[in-house]
């Protein structure tokens, strides 16, 4: 029996792609995650593992949606060979039934943690770069100085409600106390 196992990364993606794939390539069975695949608790995949049986074979879309790391694909691939379940990769024509396919499914695994490892090395380069420029990483603060000093006047006025004041600057109110700590009473307190 071949059982299938799709898995996106985010609750933004769409595993339609693979299940398509999956179904076309005769599984009777699709678990479909949404979970990191550097993530090492994944009920999905623990369900599917549970599931099959010796003579079965899991089979994903591509290599990456099963394990993040050359550790864990291999943890995986020893852990189904024990079982005797077989690994099937339609993407990149891997079956572990057959040697060459084992022999495949090790320097594929070993390839994608390398490329892994030089795209986390790239981007650590760069932000050290950034940084060394004096750029700094993340989204811009919701509120600069002129709204923070307009904020701060309005509030002086206790006729104008906080949230009066939020919508007025665009922000929430809670944003509000992030950037004007103890909100209305510190600043009546300051001004007395």
């Amino acid at each position: 029996m071949l059982i299938g196992y799709a898995r996106v990364s985010t609750r933004d993606q769409n595993p339609a792609l693979q299940l398509e794939a999956l179904s076309a390539a005769g599984c009777e069975k699709i678990f479909t995650e949404r979970a990191s695949g550097a993530q090492r608790d994944r009920p999905e995949l623990r369900a599917a593992l549970e599931f099959l049986r010796a003579g079965d074979a899991l089979v994903v879309w591509k290599l990456d949606r099963l394990a993040r790391s050359v550790r864990q694909l291999v943890e995986t691939a020893e852990l189904l060979q024990t079982r005797e379940i077989g690994l099937k990769v339609i993407t990149q024509a891997i079956d572990t039934a057959s040697p060459s396919g084992r022999l495949t499914f090790h320097l594929l695994a070993a390839i994608a943690e390398f490329e892994r490892e030089l795209t986390l090395e790239r981007t650590h380069a760069g932000l050290l770069q950034a940084r060394a420029l004096g750029r700094r990483g993340g989204r811009k603060p919701a509120m600069g100085e002129p709204e923070i000093r307009r904020a701060k006047a309005m509030l002086l006025d206790s006729s104008i409600t906080v949230e009066e004041v939020a919508r007025q600057i665009g922000v929430q109110p809670s944003t509000l106390y992030r950037h004007i700590p103890g909100g209305r009473s510190s600043l009546l307190e300051r001004a007395a």
